[in-house]
């Protein structure tokens, strides 16, 4: 193994674990901080610790014109909403569950990307795995039907919801914002996330009349701002530089995997069964849909049955264990 390819290994390891602690890090502010007030102080100290990076390596943003249009609208759906949605549903939902249903963004970027994108149609193999995939998110939220609906599944329809503004990020950013440096459109996007934020929080949430937050929660705050949104900015970006997109593309497989295994061993949440099976389900799918994962197409479901006994049976092990 030369250092290259150790170095994309660590980026990749260590991306996955700041974007996957993100949802402990929400989980254990929700209940201190108001949900605007949360996502406006990651877009800020996010914002402005990028803004400084970029001030020492001589970039600058974007001059004044059509290229603002594209970036506040990522500033809004890709970054302001998603956010808010992610705080909401953790107010309700274990953050090992909230990572998990927002392992399905990569499928709603399929949907999407066909009716968009002209060169990224559906194909027989994308198809099966967005089926797959949403077979395991009923799986996964069924719980939530038990004599009626329960608040969780509000909180899961907020993340779902999180999950496909990013799914529109995505495919908006390669219609739109191609061709920026590195760092210059996320600086960009969560200035004008900052700016649609303050006046929704001062108004609505008044959180300089809110009594201070526990040593908890502001550490769990700054630590979302700093390492979950700044930090995992600058290091997505140096993975891009020296890994394919499909070897970026892997985090979203690892996401949820750390989220869970974080809600588990710091929170001590106990996720049911038919929730790892969910995800065990919809992993295959999104893997089924990026190809990396049945080699012949008359092998789907012998290969689903055997990745659905491994990974459920690691993961019910897991949380037995602990």
């Amino acid at each position: 193994m030369n250092d290259k390819t150790s170095q994309k290994i660590i980026l990749l390891i260590l991306l996955a674990f700041l974007w996957g602690a993100s949802y402990l890090f929400t989980k254990v502010t929700v209940n201190d901080i108001p949900m605007v007030t949360y996502a406006l102080g990651r877009t800020f100290v996010g914002g402005l610790i990028l803004w400084a990076i970029l001030h020492l390596k001589n970039q600058k943003l974007p001059r004044w014109g059509r290229i603002w249009i594209h970036i506040s609208v990522m500033g809004i759906i890709h970054v302001s909403i998603p956010y808010i949605l992610v705080a909401l549903g953790s107010a309700t939902l274990d953050s090992g569950l909230a990572a998990m249903i927002t392992s399905t963004a990569p499928l709603f970027t399929i949907i999407l990307a066909h009716m968009l994108v002209a060169d990224d149609r559906l194909t027989h193999a994308k198809l099966v795995g967005v089926l797959v995939a949403l077979g395991g998110m009923f799986f996964l939220l069924s719980p939530s039907f038990d004599g009626g609906l329960k608040v969780g599944f509000v909180g899961a329809l907020a993340v779902l919801g999180a999950s496909v503004g990013y799914a529109i990020g995505n495919v908006y950013t390669h219609k739109y914002l191609r061709g920026l440096p590195s760092l210059v459109g996320p600086t960009a996007q969560l200035i004008v996330a900052t700016a649609v934020l303050l006046p929704i929080s001062l108004v609505f949430e008044r959180p300089h009349q809110l009594p201070l937050p526990t040593s908890a929660s502001l550490l769990a705050w700054i630590a979302a701002a700093v390492l979950s949104t700044a930090l995992a900015f600058i290091i997505f970006y140096r993975l891009l530089e020296i890994a394919s997109p499909t070897y970026v593309g892997m985090v979203s497989y690892l996401i949820p995997i750390v989220g869970a295994l974080l809600g588990l061993v710091v929170l001590g949440e106990q996720l049911s069964r038919s929730t790892y099976i969910g995800f065990s389900i919809i992993l295959s799918g999104v893997m089924i849909a990026n190809g990396l994962a049945v080699p012949k197409f008359d092998n789907v479901l012998s290969y689903l049955v055997h990745k659905l006994q491994v990974v459920t049976g690691l993961l019910a092990s897991t949380g037995d264990t602990l």
